[in-house]
């Protein structure tokens, strides 16, 4: 069965669609991801992340993909040419909006939200509440790059543009990939380590941080050498997101 929200007929809504299917709308990001990773390869990921999930467990859980939001919260980015970041109010309002109109023309209570962007998750989390009380919709968020057990071995936590990001979209989205537009000065600097844990990773305190900051980032890289990454340690990390999804939807 075509699983794509968009492909089905109006009248087909009632048909196919129930209480109980669980809409899939993946988010991601237009923002800077270094010199070797195109702008929008966070929503990228959500968009292929859900398709997979469609794919294997469409029909035992109902699953229904929705169009990629394709712009998120990238504030961090702001300061790098083509980043497009929305402001926390429009983000809010934009997902009320949207999770509205879908709760009001059709049967379906139950929405799974792929996030691509770490960015993101903050006012994910937040929103999730107003979500679920305004529309009387069961919700679920999940991150596919934390919801993997699967890591890089790293010299630098992987926050953002490093091996593991590489990894997924030599996965993804190879011909998206330029790693010989890495500057030949681009070394991984160990110093990093320490600044990424206070500023970013740090559970006690928060930061607005930035991937300028020359204490954490080289080029708008935070995390390890992505000349490291494969596609093989990317199909991996996303197996086991896969693998790990399928609890989320049972409870979902």
């Amino acid at each position: 069965m075509n699983r794509w929200y968009g492909s089905l007929p109006a009248p087909e809504i009632a048909t196919h669609l129930t209480e109980r299917s669980v809409l899939c709308l993946p988010i991601g990001s237009y923002e800077q991801h270094g010199p070797h990773l195109p702008l929008h390869t966070d929503t990228v990921i959500a968009a292929q992340f859900t398709n997979r999930l469609i794919e294997r467990y469409g029909d035992p859980h109902d699953l229904w993909a929705l169009p990629a939001l394709p712009y998120g919260l990238s504030l961090e980015h702001s300061w790098a040419l083509g980043t497009v970041s929305l402001k926390v109010g429009v983000l809010t309002t934009l997902l009320n909006a949207i999770v509205g109109e879908f709760a009001r023309t059709t049967p379906a209570r139950r929405l799974l939200i792929v996030n691509g962007h770490g960015g993101n998750r903050g006012i994910l989390e937040a929103v999730s509440y107003e979500l679920q009380a305004t529309h009387h919709v069961q919700v679920c968020i999940i991150h596919p790059s934390s919801l993997s057990t699967v890591h890089a071995t790293s010299e630098l936590p992987e926050i953002h543009a490093g091996v593991e990001e590489t990894s997924i979209m030599l996965t993804l989205a190879p011909s998206d990939v330029h790693l010989n537009r890495l500057p030949e000065t681009f070394v991984v600097d160990p110093a990093h380590r320490h600044e990424i844990q206070r500023l970013v990773l740090d559970r006690g305190t928060t930061w607005p941080w930035s991937s300028d900051d020359d204490r954490i980032s080289s080029f708008g890289i935070s995390g390890g050498n992505p000349q490291l990454a494969s596609a093989e340690l990317g199909e991996a990390i996303i197996a086991s997101a896969l693998d790990a999804s399928d609890q989320v939807l049972q409870h979902l």
